[in-house]
């Protein structure tokens, strides 16, 4: 199998199977509902999983919770501990509803300080990091190939993005220092000991010594979003490497969702919540909209999108409602997942088959065996959705909607479509 590495901008192969596959991929910063976007590395990570573990692979997967962070302050002055416990477990229960199952291991930042301070202690003893006035600093001229992951080698005026975190210090050697060790200030509830007082760790020390913690010195993939590039994995480099240590042999960093054409965060305030996203649109539906894209690429997120993804699904689950045919090959779809975990591809394969065996095991490595559960709505609710389909027509649209909701109440999700009858019917799961 081969996959896009940033740093080599390159096609590289995996070792042959079993591996084994050690996968780290950075999990979310958790002071509110995580957004749509954010779950996009949860959904790749797993799928991934799944995939290299059905070709033979011994895979690990780690996808860490950031529950130490600036944000998460900002967010809760006086009470960001009760926060972060909460969204972290609204994240949890919010991930959980894709039906993908949970990685090996979620390791917390809070759980870790032991481990994040001892490699702090080890960086400053070699030289890599200083101490200032309650802080510790990364010392980045002392590694020389800072820079080069995110192509900015050699640029003297490559800052960290200052809306990461908060990090504008006097005690810096060089601008381009970031913080490992960050001394208590006012209005922080929460903080921990250490040799250089009470404080909490930067963000970017949190993963190396996670990741660090669980598979030692070296591992096979980190992933993450195209906007951790830097400088957040930029400085796990960094951090990594310059004690010697080998750290993340590829990097995979999937495309961000894009919303009206701009990027979604929650900095931008266009976002919409996972949990919004699948209560309005159901599981199924997100799942084959997020296969729809190559993982590299951006993905757009809209209305119009999630209907067709609606509509996908729906198609799927029309092949199971009639005659299995022995109509299809494997190897064009493993082909198409071992060459950079191509989904569209995988997904155009799969609308050829109308093997019921062969389609199912195949919708099973992204979590929508589902589907094969052909499931006819129930004959009331198909006299509603025509009675809807009818208040449309006459331009009553409170009905409509009045009748949308009793459709909702009973657990049924109606699409409009333009082939006749004119709309859908789709269990909500």
């Amino acid at each position: 199998m081969r996959l896009y590495d940033t740093a080599t901008r390159s096609l590289q192969e995996l070792p042959a199977p079993p591996g084994p596959v050690r996968m780290y991929f950075c999990g979310p910063t958790v002071y509110q509902r995580i957004h749509i976007g954010n779950a996009r590395p949860f959904v790749l990570s797993m799928w991934l999983a799944r995939w290299l573990s059905r070709t033979g692979y011994d895979v690990t997967l780690v996808e860490n919770i950031t529950d130490i962070n600036d944000k998460i302050y900002t967010a809760a002055p006086g009470a960001s501990a009760q926060l972060a416990a909460d969204a972290s477990g609204w994240y949890i229960e919010d991930t959980d509803d894709l039906g993908l199952g949970r990685p090996d291991r979620e390791p917390k930042a809070t759980e870790s300080i032991p481990e994040i301070v001892a490699l702090i202690e080890e960086l400053i003893e070699t030289g890599h990091a200083y101490p200032a006035g309650g802080d510790v600093y990364f010392r980045v001229s002392s590694f020389a190939d800072y820079g080069k992951l995110s192509g900015r080698h050699g640029d003297d005026d490559a800052v960290r993005n200052p809306s990461e975190e908060e990090e504008q210090s006097e005690l810096k050697e060089n601008p381009r220092d970031f913080a490992l060790w960050k001394a208590n200030k006012e209005g922080e509830d929460t903080w921990w000991d250490s040799p250089w007082g009470h404080g909490r760790p930067g963000w970017h020390i949190e993963c190396s010594a996670m990741a660090e913690a669980v598979f030692g010195p070296a591992f096979e993939i980190h992933g993450g979003g195209l906007d951790l590039v830097f400088p957040h994995h930029e400085n796990e480099v960094a951090q990594s490497r310059s004690l010697g240590h080998e750290f993340a042999r590829i990097w995979m960093h999937n495309g961000m969702l894009r919303l009206a054409g701009e990027k979604m965060s929650k900095s931008l305030g266009n976002i919409v919540s996972l949990r919004e996203a699948l209560d309005t649109w159901g599981r199924e539906t997100l799942l084959v909209y997020f296969l729809g894209a190559h993982w590299r690429k951006p993905i757009d997120f809209s209305d119009d999108a999630l209907e067709q993804a609606a509509a996908i699904a729906e198609s799927f689950r029309n092949v199971f409602r009639a005659e299995s045919e022995p109509v299809g090959e494997w190897e064009p779809f493993a082909r198409a997942l071992d060459e950079d975990f191509n989904t569209p591809d995988a997904l155009a394969v799969m609308h050829g088959w109308r093997d019921h065996e062969l389609l199912q095991r195949g919708l099973e490595i992204f979590g929508l065996e589902s589907l094969a559960e052909s499931q006819a709505a129930p004959a009331e609710l198909e006299a509603l959705a025509r009675r809807r389909a009818e208040a449309r027509e006459q331009r009553d649209f409170d009905e409509a909607d009045r009748l949308r909701g009793e459709i909702e109440e009973a657990g049924w999700v109606v699409r409009d479509v333009e082939a006749e009858p004119g709309f859908q019917l789709v269990p909500r799961r």
